[in-house]
């Protein structure tokens, strides 16, 4: 085997269908158009989701559901990730900036806080939300929630 006899695989390449040049190629006439109507003319392109006068698919089914173009967005954080937090880097002051230094949120995100997990040591946290949970918990233990 040398560099100048290697070709692709059997059946791999095949030639393009040359049509429209002349009856001699069996590919003239009509160049594979069938005979008039629209589709036989250049610049023929059928509506998106046609289907043939068929009611298309995007009719047949229902709309539903709307955006909220009110919706705020909150990255949950539980109070069991802020008691592992404040045990790994020894805090008493949990706020974003933390939570971002962490890498639990970007800077872009707003925080609320959730009641899921416990929490064994006082804190005081500051963040967008809380949950009413959340929020009994903290003060509980003696510590202080800010909202921003």
């Amino acid at each position: 085997m040398k560099l100048h006899t290697l070709k692709p695989a059997a059946g791999a390449v095949q030639t393009r269908k040359r049509i429209g040049r002349g009856p001699g190629s069996g590919l003239g006439g009509t160049s594979t158009r069938g005979h008039k109507g629209a589709k036989a003319r250049s610049g023929y392109s059928k509506k998106i989701g046609f289907e043939g006068g068929q009611m298309p698919l995007q009719r047949r089914l229902p709309k539903f559901g709307f955006k909220n173009i009110n919706r705020v967005e909150y990255k949950a954080i539980n109070l069991s990730t802020l008691q592992e937090l404040a045990a790994a880097k020894n805090l008493e002051k949990i706020g974003v900036e933390e939570l971002i230094a962490a890498g639990f949120i970007s800077s872009r995100q707003l925080v609320k806080i959730l009641g899921n997990g416990e929490l064994t040591t006082k804190l005081d946290v500051t963040a967008h939300a809380f949950s009413k949970t959340a929020e009994a918990a903290i003060t509980a233990l003696g510590g202080t929630v800010t909202k921003l």
